[in-house]
């Protein structure tokens, strides 16, 4: 009855839009096929909501946030992210924990702020701009992330159109093949796991397991922060969140960082690395 309604939902918003409704097998063709390919959604449907304009001031604001915002990300990263990376790596690598401590903790900062915008641009201004292009309606791509009481409202309100696919086409199959809510859980972030680090350490050229790691200690945190947000307070759960988001990034650009350059350049040369005006000023290839 729930999909009837949807459904039917979804036709008032097409004949809205002036398009007509299509049903099967006449979205067979490569002009749906491509819509879907570049529709800010990962789940298919027959008929997407429409809008019946393209906004060209909507879409002057987004070009406006993109300019501003990966100039402001190139100043982050070159006057704030790269030297703090840089002096990171001996103290990392001599395992100096009070100095390696005080880097985690000079890059949190720049670092997650980079995050945000990097979520800003990506989610509100280049999906927008997607879905304003091509007309498509459902701009729900996130929801307020930033009051989640626990990790489990994170990952369910931060970034919507992958949270849906997992939900459609890994999650509820596996509940209906008869796996429980926690197992189903786990290998939804093991696959989330596996992807993470899959796309870092193939352009790196590194085989490490850090951001496979860093996701599968998401799966502890939902029973922690839970605890946490029904025995201390939902503000308190809030906090653990942000203190998750804003330790655990930087921390893996630093272990990235140090085995980058073991990898490529060898333990030789960790100091040339390690000191920002020999970085700058350094010739050496990667092989």
């Amino acid at each position: 009855l729930a999909a009837q309604t949807k459904v039917k939902e979804q036709i008032q918003e097409v004949d809205k839009s002036g398009l007509k409704p299509v049903a099967w097998p006449d979205n067979l063709s490569i002009r749906d096929i491509y819509y879907f390919w570049f529709a800010p959604t990962l789940c298919y449907e027959l008929n997407f909501p429409r809008s019946t304009r393209v906004r060209k001031l909507f879409l002057l604001r987004r070009f406006i946030e993109l300019i501003i915002g990966v100039n402001v990300s190139i100043a982050v990263v070159q006057q704030y992210i790269i030297p703090s990376v840089v002096n990171s790596l001996m103290p990392f690598a001599k395992m100096e924990l009070g100095l390696a401590s005080e880097r985690l903790l000079k890059l949190a900062l720049p670092n997650h702020l980079l995050w945000l915008i990097a979520f800003y641009l990506f989610f509100h201004s280049c999906l927008n701009t997607l879905g304003e292009l091509l007309q498509f309606a459902d701009r729900d791509f996130y929801h307020d992330w930033w009051n989640a009481v626990n990790i489990a409202k994170f990952w369910s309100t931060w970034n919507l159109p992958v949270h849906r696919w997992c939900v459609r086409h890994l999650y509820k199959p596996l509940l209906h093949a008869g796996c429980t809510k926690t197992t189903g859980m786990l290998i939804v972030f093991f696959t989330s796991a596996f992807f993470h680090e899959y796309l870092i350490s193939v352009p790196l050229r590194v085989f490490k397991i850090w951001a496979f790691l860093g996701m599968m200690v998401q799966a502890p945190l939902f029973p922690f922060t839970r605890f946490v947000e029904k025995n201390i307070g939902p503000r308190m759960g809030n906090i653990c969140v942000w203190i998750s988001l804003i330790l655990g990034q930087p921390l893996a650009v630093m272990m990235y960082y140090h085995d980058f350059v073991v990898e490529h350049f060898g333990p030789d040369l960790i100091q040339s690395y390690g000191q920002i005006v020999t970085f700058n000023t350094s010739s050496q290839i990667i092989r």
